[in-house]
Protein backbone atom coordinates (compact mmCIF):
# COMPACT_ATOMS: atom_id res chain seq x y z
CA UNK A 1 0.00 0.00 0.00
CA UNK A 2 1.37 3.48 -0.70
CA UNK A 3 1.54 6.29 1.61
CA UNK A 4 2.33 9.90 1.60
CA UNK A 5 3.57 12.34 3.20
CA UNK A 6 3.11 16.45 3.38
CA UNK A 7 5.07 18.21 5.94
CA UNK A 8 3.49 21.69 6.72
CA UNK A 9 5.41 24.61 8.36
CA UNK A 10 2.96 25.85 11.55
CA UNK A 11 4.46 29.34 12.73
CA UNK A 12 2.85 31.13 15.91
CA UNK A 13 0.04 29.20 15.82
CA UNK A 14 -0.41 29.41 12.35
CA UNK A 15 -0.42 26.79 9.31
CA UNK A 16 1.30 28.35 5.38
CA UNK A 17 0.47 27.20 2.44
CA UNK A 18 -2.28 24.59 3.29
CA UNK A 19 -4.07 25.33 -0.11
CA UNK A 20 -0.79 24.05 -1.91
CA UNK A 21 -0.25 21.24 0.43
CA UNK A 22 -4.48 20.34 -0.05
CA UNK A 23 -4.31 20.51 -3.96
CA UNK A 24 -0.99 18.33 -4.06
CA UNK A 25 -3.21 15.40 -1.98
CA UNK A 26 -5.86 16.04 -3.97
CA UNK A 27 -3.88 15.41 -6.95
CA UNK A 28 -2.60 12.24 -5.62
CA UNK A 29 -6.16 10.87 -5.03
CA UNK A 30 -7.01 11.84 -8.48
CA UNK A 31 -4.23 10.24 -10.29
CA UNK A 32 -4.99 6.83 -8.36
CA UNK A 33 -8.49 7.58 -8.66
CA UNK A 34 -9.34 7.18 -5.33
CA UNK A 35 -12.07 9.71 -3.18
CA UNK A 36 -12.04 11.25 -0.11
CA UNK A 37 -8.55 12.67 0.70
CA UNK A 38 -7.98 13.91 3.87
CA UNK A 39 -9.25 17.27 4.98
CA UNK A 40 -5.55 18.67 5.87
CA UNK A 41 -7.46 22.30 7.29
CA UNK A 42 -9.37 20.45 9.66
CA UNK A 43 -6.48 18.27 10.83
CA UNK A 44 -5.07 21.02 12.01
CA UNK A 45 -7.92 22.57 13.87
CA UNK A 46 -8.49 19.13 15.65
CA UNK A 47 -4.52 19.51 17.06
CA UNK A 48 -5.69 22.55 18.79
CA UNK A 49 -2.10 23.64 18.45
CA UNK A 50 -1.73 26.19 21.26
CA UNK A 51 2.15 26.84 21.11
CA UNK A 52 4.24 29.64 19.49
CA UNK A 53 7.32 29.00 17.92
CA UNK A 54 8.21 26.90 14.49
CA UNK A 55 7.09 23.51 13.95
CA UNK A 56 6.58 20.95 11.38
CA UNK A 57 3.58 19.05 11.54
CA UNK A 58 4.08 16.28 9.49
CA UNK A 59 0.89 14.15 8.12
CA UNK A 60 0.97 10.90 6.89
CA UNK A 61 -1.55 9.65 5.24
CA UNK A 62 -2.45 6.30 2.90
CA UNK A 63 -5.62 6.19 -0.57
CA UNK A 64 -7.91 5.02 1.80
CA UNK A 65 -8.08 8.36 3.67
CA UNK A 66 -6.14 7.01 6.93
CA UNK A 67 -3.73 8.94 7.97
CA UNK A 68 -1.58 10.18 11.47
CA UNK A 69 0.43 13.30 12.48
CA UNK A 70 2.96 14.56 14.53
CA UNK A 71 3.99 18.10 15.66
CA UNK A 72 7.55 18.50 16.55
CA UNK A 73 9.59 21.73 17.05
CA UNK A 74 11.64 22.69 13.35
CA UNK A 75 15.20 24.38 13.15
CA UNK A 76 16.66 25.58 10.07
CA UNK A 77 19.31 23.14 9.07
CA UNK A 78 22.62 23.94 8.49
CA UNK A 79 24.21 22.03 5.71
CA UNK A 80 28.25 21.25 5.40
CA UNK A 81 28.46 20.95 1.98
CA UNK A 82 26.96 19.07 -1.44
CA UNK A 83 27.43 17.18 -3.64
CA UNK A 84 26.45 16.84 -7.16
CA UNK A 85 25.31 12.77 -8.01
CA UNK A 86 23.64 11.21 -11.20
CA UNK A 87 19.96 10.42 -10.63
CA UNK A 88 18.74 9.58 -14.05
CA UNK A 89 17.00 6.68 -13.17
CA UNK A 90 14.87 8.08 -10.18
CA UNK A 91 11.79 9.36 -10.18
CA UNK A 92 9.84 11.13 -7.37
CA UNK A 93 6.69 12.66 -8.36
CA UNK A 94 4.53 12.16 -5.69
CA UNK A 95 5.87 12.73 -1.72
CA UNK A 96 6.12 9.19 -1.07
CA UNK A 97 6.85 7.86 2.64
CA UNK A 98 9.20 5.62 1.04
CA UNK A 99 12.51 7.39 0.34
CA UNK A 100 14.78 4.40 0.34
CA UNK A 101 16.06 5.58 -3.13
CA UNK A 102 17.38 9.00 -1.70
CA UNK A 103 18.92 7.13 1.13
CA UNK A 104 20.55 4.51 -1.08
CA UNK A 105 22.00 7.36 -3.38
CA UNK A 106 23.14 9.18 -0.30
CA UNK A 107 25.16 6.23 0.83
CA UNK A 108 27.29 6.84 -2.23
CA UNK A 109 28.51 10.58 -1.45
CA UNK A 110 31.04 12.00 0.22
CA UNK A 111 28.93 15.76 1.34
CA UNK A 112 26.43 15.77 3.54
CA UNK A 113 23.75 16.48 1.08
CA UNK A 114 23.26 15.63 -2.61
CA UNK A 115 22.17 17.46 -5.67
CA UNK A 116 20.49 15.23 -8.00
CA UNK A 117 21.68 15.62 -11.83
CA UNK A 118 19.19 13.86 -14.58
CA UNK A 119 20.91 14.35 -17.98
CA UNK A 120 23.40 16.89 -16.99
CA UNK A 121 20.42 19.02 -15.79
CA UNK A 122 20.24 19.79 -12.12
CA UNK A 123 16.91 19.17 -10.13
CA UNK A 124 16.63 18.87 -6.38
CA UNK A 125 18.20 18.01 -3.17
CA UNK A 126 16.98 14.98 -1.19
CA UNK A 127 14.66 16.74 0.50
CA UNK A 128 13.77 19.83 -1.33
CA UNK A 129 13.76 21.98 -4.14
CA UNK A 130 17.14 24.61 -5.15
CA UNK A 131 16.96 28.40 -6.00
CA UNK A 132 20.36 30.05 -7.27
CA UNK A 133 21.40 33.39 -7.28
CA UNK A 134 22.73 35.60 -10.31
CA UNK A 135 21.95 39.04 -11.31
CA UNK A 136 20.20 39.92 -8.94
CA UNK A 137 17.72 37.25 -9.35
CA UNK A 138 16.45 33.78 -7.71
CA UNK A 139 16.07 31.48 -9.89
CA UNK A 140 15.03 27.90 -9.77
CA UNK A 141 15.90 24.93 -12.36
CA UNK A 142 12.89 24.28 -14.85
CA UNK A 143 13.83 20.47 -14.41
CA UNK A 144 12.80 19.01 -10.76
CA UNK A 145 11.59 16.29 -9.44
CA UNK A 146 9.21 17.45 -7.29
CA UNK A 147 7.49 20.45 -8.24
CA UNK A 148 7.43 21.42 -4.14
CA UNK A 149 4.45 23.95 -2.72
CA UNK A 150 6.99 26.65 -1.70
CA UNK A 151 8.45 26.23 -5.30
CA UNK A 152 5.28 27.06 -6.42
CA UNK A 153 3.99 29.80 -4.39
CA UNK A 154 7.15 31.94 -5.30
CA UNK A 155 6.94 31.31 -8.49
CA UNK A 156 3.60 32.23 -8.80
CA UNK A 157 4.19 35.24 -6.65
CA UNK A 158 7.22 36.19 -9.38
CA UNK A 159 10.08 35.86 -6.38
CA UNK A 160 11.72 33.58 -8.20
CA UNK A 161 12.21 32.60 -11.64
CA UNK A 162 12.49 29.49 -14.08
CA UNK A 163 15.10 28.21 -15.83
CA UNK A 164 17.82 25.74 -17.36
CA UNK A 165 20.61 24.65 -15.28
CA UNK A 166 22.88 22.22 -15.76
CA UNK A 167 26.05 21.02 -14.28
CA UNK A 168 28.08 23.16 -17.14
CA UNK A 169 26.54 26.75 -16.48
CA UNK A 170 26.07 26.02 -12.52
CA UNK A 171 29.10 27.89 -11.89
CA UNK A 172 27.55 31.33 -12.91
CA UNK A 173 25.77 31.49 -10.35
CA UNK A 174 27.35 32.41 -7.11
CA UNK A 175 24.74 31.18 -4.44
CA UNK A 176 22.44 28.97 -4.17
CA UNK A 177 19.82 28.33 -1.35
CA UNK A 178 17.43 25.00 0.07
CA UNK A 179 14.04 25.78 -0.52
CA UNK A 180 10.97 23.78 0.93
CA UNK A 181 7.58 24.00 2.91
CA UNK A 182 9.45 24.71 5.77
CA UNK A 183 12.35 27.09 4.32
CA UNK A 184 10.79 29.66 2.21
CA UNK A 185 12.91 33.38 1.22
CA UNK A 186 12.96 34.62 4.51
CA UNK A 187 14.77 31.55 6.69
CA UNK A 188 17.46 29.06 5.27
CA UNK A 189 20.95 29.85 5.11
CA UNK A 190 22.65 31.35 1.76
CA UNK A 191 25.48 29.07 0.40
CA UNK A 192 27.80 30.16 -1.76
CA UNK A 193 28.26 27.67 -4.88
CA UNK A 194 31.72 26.21 -3.44
CA UNK A 195 29.78 24.78 -1.23
CA UNK A 196 29.14 21.90 -3.92
CA UNK A 197 32.06 19.65 -3.75
CA UNK A 198 32.07 18.50 -7.24
CA UNK A 199 31.55 21.89 -8.86
CA UNK A 200 32.94 21.92 -12.89
CA UNK A 201 35.48 24.76 -13.61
Amino acid sequence: MFRFIESIKVEEQKAFLLEYHQKRVNDTFKHFKKENPPDLLQIFRNLLHQKNGLFKLRILYDLQGNYNCEIQHYSVPLISDFQLLNGDDLKYCFKYENRQFFTELKSEAKAAEIIIVQNGHITDTSFSNLIFFKNETWFTPSTFLLNGVQRQFLLKNNQIKETRITVENLKTFSHFRIINAMNDMNSGIIYPIEKIINLLG
